[in-house]
């Protein structure tokens, strides 16, 4: 068909012009290119035609195309193994079609996918690599590969294990990528390779028992196994592997429509894969990290309908899996993903909204962190419910409250992500739930999970819609846990304030701020308070805390109408703001008056430090120091502190980041520069090129901003330790039990920390390891640095 649309065009060319000629077959060439590659990614979609049909027709049109587009052929089909894992099998028993009607096209592809293989391994594109591999496997099925050379690949990803001095997490992700191809062709190996392929499955049996698990606690949901036990993923894929191997390789999930062409292809001549040796360890290389399989139901669960598989049946992965692909396929679309969730192949086999909930919770408590923003998840949930009303609100009212009643076995970040997707899932369904079925937890102590989840769920709705509207919503009962009314406090108004040191001075900024005066003529105003810290004799303290106190409360409680009134003050007076927090302990007295002004609004609070920070008002140091201070105990459980924690390490990571970006850039400038200069080229843009002063400049700041990041980090560990050893030691010597609520908070947040920058505090490991985490502290304490330690190791 191709050609002869070819011909047509080049013959009603002859007429014409050379240069038009040319322009016309160009353009034939990508019309012609473009229709190859929408007839291959969308086959196996929807057709009135079948699945078979569809690909033999297919193969015949490539084959005939091969002469003059086998290279856009072969690179379309290399791009769909990554690009729709969806329809791998497909895509397999297309090239097995086509490598049958021609050898060297079968060949050529082959090696094309190797390359690909040794490049995502050799980059760290490990998700790429996994899909190659499975698709590798299946070319085995289609007759493309033959067995041996499959096993051969296997036997070299398996010999990872026994290299010196590597983390456990690389020969992790080699073993993982065999395990994960087996499901689709353990069955022809055990049939054409058996004693090989059951000395591959010992080598992997004895790796799968040796291996360390002192990361897995740190990565539990759950911290009981009562209902579900939590397992490790290598653990609970070779239990599923092993149940799949005792039921003699038959699964019921893969579609497999090679089989309808198994006639052509088993007559077709078959390739040995070249070897395929995994690249050397670098210390450069990030592996994918373990992580610990969530479980939240099981058939008990499910009322009626199909039976859910167990959790060691292959089938529970396989559609785990496959759902996975599809989430993260449609990340940028909830829409298209709710959607293409609900039109699951298998739906009618499995019951499908359970286990789409199930991934959908996975993903979102997912440690160290949840692969997508949390509110992809949130949004993804309610498409969910308008496309099936009749079924999924249930679905996921269930699981909302089956894990409300396992919250207190629930990792606190866990925690502190449900109560985010809670209060968003109850701002789009007009804050309704049935709160009376929580009212036991009205008597328990309200540091405990369930009455500390219920109030932090209140705070974060009052952040979507307005206070009135909590008070509403829940029942009378409910009302110790309601938030106060959000208002600014300033206390240089109030009943008695006339007696306070500085109120006259409150009362002349007021007015001379109104009056729309200059930063200069409120700094003369300040000049005569008196400095509370100085004593007779004594030279000038670091800080003024009443001149601080004063012009703080005074420019928070003059912008408390909103956001941007805040921002406008402290921007135009940004440079009083500096002067008088020229210090640290400036610095924190702004905070601590910025919380009293502001102690009853959460979000105020945690908008304020983030803007103080970034207009480098406070330093990070100040803000991790003020957080651990005396004055700030009654706060430390409450979720908003480690907002405004986790919020200052990034921005001080953000800011090394650009620092490092922009000192790269200067070099890499510099040296195109040079290497100008010496090929003799004129260059114009001298102006812009920077000078060895100027990038010596440049990594005085990044020195300068790398040790504030470190010692930031210092500080927030040296002051966990402190807290964390005066309790234990308190509780030691009282003879009372450690284990309070405050200590599952506190304990799980030095965690958190450890967890959400692994890839920053892995930098300072050996100093952690050095100046804090040494043998004579508790071993509680040390227990969470030596589970972060092997979480990469």
């Amino acid at each position: 068909m191709s050609s002869r649309r070819r011909h047509d065009s080049y013959s009603d060319e002859e007429d014409g012009p050379s240069s038009a000629r040319k322009r016309r077959r160009v353009s034939e060439n990508v019309d012609i290119e473009d229709r190859l590659e929408s007839l291959i990614t969308r086959v196996g979609e929807k057709s009135t035609s079948s699945l078979e049909s569809n690909l033999e027709g297919l193969a015949s049109v490539l084959e005939a195309d091969l002469q003059n587009y086998k290279t856009k052929i072969l690179k379309i089909l290399v791009e769909c193994v990554a690009a729709l894992p969806e329809k791998m099998a497909v895509y397999t028993t297309l090239v097995g079609l086509l490598n049958a009607k021609n050898y060297n096209c079968g060949g050529e592809f082959t090696e094309l996918l190797v390359r690909h293989l040794k490049e995502a391994l050799k980059t760290g594109e490990f998700d790429n690599a996994l899909l190659i591999v499975r698709f590798l496997s299946d070319l085995v099925n289609c007759h493309v590969i033959v067995a041996g050379s499959l096993i051969a690949m296997f036997d070299n990803f398996i010999e990872v294990t026994l290299e010196d001095n590597i983390p456990q997490v690389r020969s992790d992700f080699y073993v993982y990528a065999v395990m994960a191809s087996l499901p689709w062709v353990g069955k022809e190996l055990q049939e054409k390779k058996e004693q090989e392929f059951g000395k591959l499955l010992m080598s992997i049996d004895n790796y799968i028992s040796k291996r360390q698990k002192i990361h897995a606690p740190t990565l539990r949901v759950w911290t009981s196994d009562d209902p579900h036990p939590q397992e490790e993923y290598l653990d609970c894929l070779w239990s599923q592997i092993k149940n799949l191997r005792a039921n003699k390789w038959a699964e019921k999930q893969i579609t497999r429509p090679y089989l309808a062409f198994d006639g052509v292809l088993c007559e077709a001549l078959q390739h040995t894969l070249p070897q395929i040796i995994p690249p050397s360890h670098n210390d450069e290389m990030s592996y994918p990290l373990p992580r610990v399989i969530f479980r939240m139901f099981d058939y008990t669960d499910v009322p009626e309908g199909p039976v859910l598989p167990g959790s060691h049946a292959i089938e529970r992965y396989l559609i785990e899996e496959q759902l996975r692909r599809i989430i993260f396929k449609h990340a940028f679309d909830r829409k298209d993903c709710a959607a293409s969730l609900l039109s699951y192949p298998m739906k009618n086999k499995v019951p499908l909204n359970y286990m789409i909930v199930e991934v959908m919770f996975g993903e979102l408590f997912l440690l160290p962190r949840c692969p997508r923003l949390e509110i992809y998840y949130g949004s993804t949930f309610i498409e969910l419910c308008k496309l099936q009303p009749g079924s999924m609100p249930q679905v996921l009212a269930q699981a909302t409250e089956l894990l409300f009643e396992r919250i207190d076995s629930m990792n606190l970040s866990c925690i502190e992500r449900l109560t985010n997707w809670f209060a968003y899932h109850l701002s789009n369904f007009q804050f309704r739930w049935s709160w009376d079925d929580w009212s036991s937890c009205l008597q328990m102590d309200p540091e405990l999970p369930k009455p500390k989840f219920i109030k932090e769920v209140l705070i974060k709705c009052m952040r979507l819609s307005y206070h009135q509207r909590i008070v509403e919503t829940c029942t009378e009962d409910f009302a110790p846990l309601i938030p106060e009314k959000p208002q600014s406090n300033f206390k240089y108004e109030k009943e008695g304030s006339g007696s306070l040191p500085g109120t006259m001075t409150a009362h002349q900024l007021i007015q001379a701020i109104k009056s729309k005066c200059t930063p200069e003529e409120t700094m003369v105003i300040l000049k005569d308070l008196p400095n509370p810290l100085k004593e007779d004799d004594e030279t000038d303290p670091t800080y003024h805390p009443l001149r601080i106190d004063v012009f703080v409360s005074t420019l928070l409680h003059l912008g408390n109408k909103s956001f941007s009134h805040s921002f406008a003050a402290i921007a135009k007076f940004h440079n009083i703001l500096k002067l008088l927090a020229d210090t640290e302990e400036g610095q924190i007295w702004v905070l601590r008056t910025m919380f009293e002004v502001w102690r009853s609004h959460q979000q105020m609070m945690v908008v304020l430090v983030d803007k103080l920070l970034k207009t480098q008002i406070i330093e990070p140091s100040a803000v991790a120091n003020w957080l651990f201070s005396s004055e700030m105990q009654p706060e430390f459980t409450k979720f908003y502190v480690w907002e405004i924690m986790h919020s200052t390490i990034t921005k001080m990571s953000k800011h090394v980041d650009k620092l490092q970006k922009e000192v790269d850039d200067a070099k890499d400038k510099l040296d195109a520069y040079k290497r100008r200069i010496n090929d003799g080229l004129e260059d114009d843009d001298d102006d812009d090129v920077p000078t060895e002063s100027l990038i010596e400049r440049m990594e005085e700041r990044l020195d300068l901003a790398q040790n504030q990041q470190k010692r930031l980090f210092l500080i927030i560990f040296q002051r966990f330790i402190m807290v964390l050893s005066d309790h234990l030691a308190n509780c030691e010597s009282n003879g009372i039990d450690y284990s309070t609520p405050w200590y599952k908070w506190c304990i799980e947040r030095l965690q958190q920390i450890f967890l959400l920058h692994h890839e920053l505090v892995y930098r300072y490991i050996s100093t952690l390891e050095t100046l804090l985490f040494t043998s004579d502290i508790d071993f509680h304490i040390l227990e969470i640095f030596q589970q972060f330690c092997a979480l990469r190791s």
